[in-house]
């Protein structure tokens, strides 16, 4: 048994890494700050009862020296999500998720003696676009799309050599980063002062990247958390979901508890010291069809997508997890079939009573020019 803390651990995925962190006989210590953007009214209603809770910000050193009294294993999962919001919201963005890190990562080098492993909370935004395949020139990464190429509805990648169109291919680790956001560049710089103090300082530590995370839980009250739970949202409001450009984007949906597995696994698999590694389910679907999937799930298939043929800054095409290296690293690999994880996804929103803001959101982006 070891004393554990998971930083943002009342949220959507900390709360569910608690739960099973305490279900295997570990102490566990949460630290959040209960952001209300992320807990409706400033309420911690997921967090066991179990688990020490101790409500506080990341970029407070002294309610991090505090949290970690004692720990031996840290899950860095706090901090913020939303790449719209963040393309004018930098500084909050920065501030939260890399400033917050820089001082959880000073705290725990401080106890390295008996910290013994840091497992940081990365994501799929750090590549930008996933990789793809070119006829002539082989895999790459081709970066973010041209705007002229999106003012002309040309929603395909095209190879930076040669003109031709592009066809995706599952994204591996060692692809270039190249963040396409705010939220992006903080959650590459989160990842990477992680892993670059943990060397430097000999502190073990692993980077995960996470894939689309769905599942109960999420913070339906914030525009900016998962696409299916926002479509879940929508629907329940007796709204279509509204899909930017054609809706053939694709995505690799993967539910909390491979999230969790996965963390477990790197709590102790020796190879992973020093790594970042893909967590998803190496699988794709399109955004059109995640929509009707849901609107089955609810009963409500006469809300059809409405494709609005618009784009938002920043957003990628197509990315889906090549997971070779979480095979071999961390003997992962997915657990939940997605059609019945959007099925319990469904089922879990239409227990609660989501406020529907992502029209607001929506609004806002367009009014600033974030959405063409």
């Amino acid at each position: 048994m070891s004393s554990v803390l998971v930083t943002g651990g009342a949220g959507f995925i900390g709360s569910h890494l608690v739960d099973e962190l305490l279900s295997c006989g570990h102490r566990v210590r949460v630290i959040d700050n209960l952001d209300p953007q992320a807990h409706e009214g400033g309420v911690a209603r997921f967090v066991n009862p179990e688990a020490e809770l101790i409500i506080g910000d990341l970029r407070d050193r002294d309610a991090v020296a505090h949290s970690l009294e004692g720990v031996e294993y840290v899950f860095h999962q706090g901090g913020m999500v939303g790449n719209g919001q963040s393309m004018y919201e930098l500084h909050r963005y920065v501030d939260v998720n890399a400033a917050g890190t820089a001082i959880l990562v000073e705290e725990v080098v401080r106890r390295h003696d008996h910290v013994r492993r840091l497992i940081a909370a990365s994501s799929m935004v750090v590549y930008g676009e996933g990789c793809y395949r070119c006829v002539e020139h082989g895999i790459l990464a081709p970066g973010l799309r041209r705007e002229e190429d999106l003012r002309q509805r040309l929603w395909e990648p095209h190879c930076p050599r040669c003109g031709e169109e592009l066809s995706p291919v599952p994204t591996d680790e060692d692809t270039a980063l190249r963040p396409t956001s705010p939220y992006a560049i903080s959650k590459r710089d989160c990842e990477e002062l992680v892993l670059v103090a943990g060397r430097a300082h000999g502190l073990e530590s692993v980077a995960l990247r996470y894939l689309n995370v769905y599942g109960p839980r999420q913070a339906l009250g914030n525009p900016y958390t998962g696409v299916a739970a926002i479509f879940c949202t929508r629907l329940l409001s007796g709204l279509r979901p509204i899909v930017f450009e054609d809706g053939d984007q694709r995505r690799d949906l993967t539910h909390v508890s491979d999230i969790v597995q996965a963390n477990l696994l790197a709590m102790e698999a020796p190879s992973v010291v020093g790594q970042a590694i893909n967590v998803g389910t190496g699988t794709s679907i399109t955004v059109r069809e995640l929509a009707a999937a849901l609107a089955r799930s609810l009963d409500r298939e006469d809300l059809t997508p409405a494709i609005t043929g618009r784009y938002r800054a920043g957003d990628i095409r197509h990315c889906w997890a090549d997971l070779t290296r979480a095979g071999e690293l961390l003997g992962y690999a997915p657990q939940i079939e997605r059609a019945a994880g959007l099925a319990e996804l469904a089922r879990w929103v239409a227990s609660e009573s989501p406020v529907n803001r992502t029209d607001a959101a929506t609004a806002e982006l367009s009014e600033r020019g974030l959405i063409c």
